[in-house]
């Protein structure tokens, strides 16, 4: 880690630049980032996971303290919905249960690219809707902890316990995901007029070409485009666009 700016560091892969950081770093020019001080501050866990959460691993990447509070706050927030949740056995709404397998997937795929950043990212979406409910699922919570644990080990590990699981946490089966629980219900249908974007359309996945083009002509704005105008074709492409030919 070198300084870039003042309050600003940033991690330099190995290779030819070594000898350059080493030259640069010292503790005589209090430029050296100090991991025990962190760890005091923020905990393992956060130190642990802002690195990786800073950025793809082949790249340098800014050390800045207000990333670090960042992903300490994510923690917080992660103990506290433990903490503050009544914890339920019964099933989840449907939309967490969905949230759930999307975050299962991308967590797999991405620790297996080691692109640990997005996977992060990931978790913090799920915390956030999560955090939002009433209840804490235990199913759901579970599942969700297995996929924190190779990233903050220790509060996972203490989670798990708190749900009078037998540790440890790290020899519980990676969770799985459903690829029908990742698709999205709803998508958005775009208006075309003469292949121009004007209006589009929420619809359930699947919705006929007849329903398609029906709504699609209802359309206020639509009508204003065609009013006095001859149809001569309306193509509608399933989940994606419906496009009026109007001359």
């Amino acid at each position: 880690v070198e300084e870039k700016s003042e309050g600003q560091f940033v991690e330099t892969a190995t290779g030819e630049a070594v000898e350059q950081v080493i030259a640069k770093m010292s503790k005589s020019l209090k430029n050296v980032i100090n991991p025990d001080d962190i760890i005091e501050e923020f905990g393992a866990d956060s130190m642990r996971m802002y690195e990786m959460f800073m950025g793809p691993l082949q790249v340098s990447k800014p050390w800045q303290t207000k990333g670090l509070t960042g992903v300490h706050r994510f923690l917080d927030r992660v103990w506290r919905v433990a903490e503050e949740k009544p914890l339920v056995d019964e099933a989840a709404p449907e939309e967490l249960e969905k949230l759930l397998h999307k975050t299962i997937k991308k967590v797999s795929s991405d620790t297996a690219n080691l692109e640990f950043n997005t996977a992060i990212s990931q978790m913090m979406i799920f915390i956030n809707e999560q955090f939002k409910a009433d209840k804490l699922y235990k199913s759901v919570w579970e599942r969700f902890l297995i996929l924190l644990s190779p990233y903050a080990p220790h509060i996972a590990e203490e989670l798990w316990e708190k749900l009078g699981n037998a540790p440890s946490i790290a020899k519980q089966d990676w969770p799985v995901y459903d690829e029908a629980m990742t698709v999205e219900n709803d998508v958005t249908v775009v208006v075309q007029i003469n292949g121009k974007l004007r209006d589009k359309l929420e619809l359930a996945r699947g919705t006929a070409k007849a329903e398609m083009e029906k709504l699609a002509l209802g359309l206020e704005k639509i009508q204003s485009y065609t009013e006095g105008k001859t149809i001569v074709k309306v193509i509608a492409v399933p989940d994606k666009l419906v496009n009026i030919v109007i001359k």
